[in-house]
């Protein structure tokens, strides 16, 4: 969405629907990585193809790069100086994902019909700006949650489930089980 892509991250998942990114404004280097991390997480496993990060911070980068080169798919986190130029360069609807918009369900046969959708999630303060220039201003839910919540819910909503073939190359893989955990090696996990 006018960020500048690789190759392998443009393209689209299995899955019908639209291709979605994540853009995540007011991160705040050095006390957001956490959080930015967890919302890069989020993304990535609930099927957008990206998250940028305003501004940009190359830890949580790096760490998110790792767990898609362990866990596999074409995930990237990039950086972006200026939230004002994603969203102006975003060819479908952008989705400012806000407590106070109006209800998410309501849009989603919509948002399903793009081809491309950006989610916008803000950090500690949302600049007035984005209210403005989000095409729509829209809630999962009205009270207070936080933003890794709100991409989980708005993904699973406009992609559904995200099956394991997205997650193509992978070196670990997670068996399931009723109790404890099993996490095992690409070559056992055939």
């Amino acid at each position: 969405m006018g960020t500048g892509s690789s190759g392998s991250a443009a393209r689209r998942s299995p899955r019908t629907g639209p291709t979605v990114e994540v853009l995540r404004v007011g991160h705040r280097p050095g006390r957001d990585p956490r959080l930015s991390t967890h919302v890069a997480l989020v993304a990535r496993a609930f099927g957008a193809r990206r998250l940028v990060l305003h501004p940009p911070d190359p830890g949580v980068e790096r760490t998110v790069r790792q767990v898609a080169e362990r866990w596999g798919g074409r995930f990237e986190v990039v950086g972006a100086p200026s939230w004002t130029a994603v969203v102006r360069a975003a060819r479908g609807p952008v989705v400012h994902l806000t407590m106070y918009g109006l209800p998410f369900e309501r849009y989603v046969p919509r948002l399903r019909r793009a081809s491309e959708v950006l989610l916008v999630v803000g950090g500690a303060k949302v600049p007035a700006r984005l209210y403005g220039e989000a095409t729509y201003n829209l809630a999962v839910g009205d009270q207070p949650h936080s933003e890794v919540a709100a991409v989980a819910v708005a993904l699973r909503e406009l992609l559904g489930p995200v099956p394991a073939s997205a997650f193509d190359g992978a070196r670990l893989r997670i068996r399931p089980r009723a109790r404890g955990k099993s996490v095992v090696a690409r070559e056992e996990a055939r």
